[in-house]
């Protein structure tokens, strides 16, 4: 027969209500968490116009194109420019016979969070162009190089790690 002390205890007061209730209440918990995050979180990986963006895929494919021909490409280099700043170097090469811009359009795309992504207008001199910028986030950027009048586009990368000049 079972401990008559241990019937007399309240329910509180025995495991398999709070064993049983465990498994409820982490998965409300967990919930509540999960519905913050989304509520506060970025949603800019999803754009308002993806339509148009599609439709416009033709144009950015025909200005890669129009780099291709006339043999454009380019070496990308950072370094620590100060404490709070970052010195971007780009090296175009062109084929043989075509004009090298007096101005680029760098656009440094940061891989998931919109808000981090930045546009310069470097100048340069004989296919070196560069620019300083507030420091860099260390990750993997994308970088979209243009020429000022967008007529030509190519992609390229830069790898930033922490604390030590950047390549």
């Amino acid at each position: 027969m079972p401990n008559d002390a241990s019937m007399q205890l309240p329910w509180y007061r025995h495991r398999w209500p709070w064993l049983l209730a465990a498994g409820p209440l982490t998965v409300i918990v967990a919930g509540a968490i999960t519905t913050w995050l989304a509520a506060s979180g970025n949603t800019a990986l999803v754009a308002d116009d993806y339509y148009k963006q599609g439709l416009s895929i033709n144009r950015v494919i025909e200005r890669e194109r129009v780099a291709q021909e006339l043999g454009i490409g380019s070496t990308v280099s950072s370094a620590s420019d100060g404490p709070a700043s970052t010195r971007l170097s780009v090296r175009l090469q062109v084929r043989e016979g075509v004009a090298t811009p007096a101005r680029l359009r760098v656009r440094l795309i940061h891989p998931t969070r919109s808000e981090l992504d930045r546009e310069l207008l470097l100048d340069g001199r004989s296919g070196l162009f560069e620019g300083s910028i507030h420091a860099l986030q260390q990750t993997h950027w994308k970088l979209v190089i243009e020429d000022e009048a967008r007529s030509w586009r190519i992609n390229d990368t830069l790898a930033v790690e922490a604390n030590r000049d950047r390549d």
